[in-house]
């Protein structure tokens, strides 16, 4: 098991751990059929349907986000965040272990709002579908109540993690570093598909990598050369890398493969493209990136 990642043999060697606390983080988020056709709901459902055996549901849009915010999936308040955590079960000494039904997308966004508050956490490479191709089981239904973990890290964020709209701007405008990447498909990023967001389009300067094109066929994270490859024209741009989406969720699997590389200037974009796209102010372009 490295630090980041865990494989479906490792997971189920260490289910029966007394210290293990494993979160499934997904999220419905349906395919749009129209421009701005937005459709998210919690990943609950899916969950009691089946899930790996001790695993509870991190809720990403609504225990673990800010109920106030215009868009989905935003950070909630430090203390909030360790509130709901601590209501998983989740106590300073646990071995966390994330893993979602999409590949380890959702799994990553719960992984990096951890490391980003100083908790240590694995990701299960290639989520519950790994999980089942290795032939093992799973459960339903409701599980018993966990009791609730205590935390001692400090009640906020650590610096560098997360850039705000405000942030963007600056970079856009020429007046901070950085180096916006857009973790959607080229089709999303040059606005020739159609997007459940306001607009179609990218951030102007923006660099486009797509997360997806960083797994293999089987939904796990590229590794050695092949990551290293996939991800040098990144490593080589200016400082920081500051990866959005359509809401911080690709761009944080894009994150995690980053650091899986060993890159540690990284930043995600909270509000995304569903908070730019929704203000016409804020400019947007279509087209692809230069070559």
């Amino acid at each position: 098991m490295s630090d980041i990642l865990i494989s479906a043999k490792e997971l189920a060697a260490t289910l029966n751990d007394p210290r293990l606390c494993l979160l499934d983080a997904s999220v419905e988020l349906a395919a749009p059929q129209f421009d701005g056709d937005y459709r998210v709901q919690s990943g609950h459902a899916g969950w009691l349907a089946e899930h790996i055996r001790g695993a509870r549901h991190a809720d990403l849009l609504s225990d673990l986000a800010a109920a106030d915010a215009p868009f989905s999936f935003a950070l909630p308040k430090a203390q909030l965040a360790l509130d709901a955590l601590q209501k998983l079960g989740v106590q300073d000494d646990s071995l966390i272990v994330i893993y979602d039904r999409s590949d380890g997308f959702w799994a990553a966004r719960l992984w990096w709002m951890l490391r980003s508050l100083g908790i240590d956490a694995a990701v299960l490479d290639g989520g519950l579908r790994a999980w089942i191709a290795a032939g093992f089981a799973l459960q339903r239904g409701e599980s018993t109540e966990a009791r609730n973990g205590t935390l001692s890290v400090p009640a906020q964020y650590r610096d560098g993690f997360w850039i705000d709209r405000d942030g963007v701007e600056n970079v856009v405008a020429g007046k901070a570093d950085g180096t916006l990447v857009c973790a959607l498909s080229a089709a999303l990023f040059d606005g020739s598909a159609i997007t459940r967001y306001a607009r179609r389009g990218h951030i102007p300067g923006s660099r486009n990598l797509s997360a997806r094109s960083l797994f293999d066929d089987d939904g796990c994270y590229q590794r050695g050369t092949a990551l290293d490859e996939a991800l040098a024209g990144l490593r080589q741009a200016e400082p920081p890398l500051l990866l959005y989406c359509g809401g911080g969720i690709s761009a944080a699997a894009l994150a995690l493969a980053l650091t899986l590389a060993g890159e540690t200037r990284v930043a995600i974009y909270d509000g995304s493209l569903q908070e730019w796209a929704a203000e016409p102010a804020l400019p947007l372009t279509t087209g692809a990136a230069p070559a």
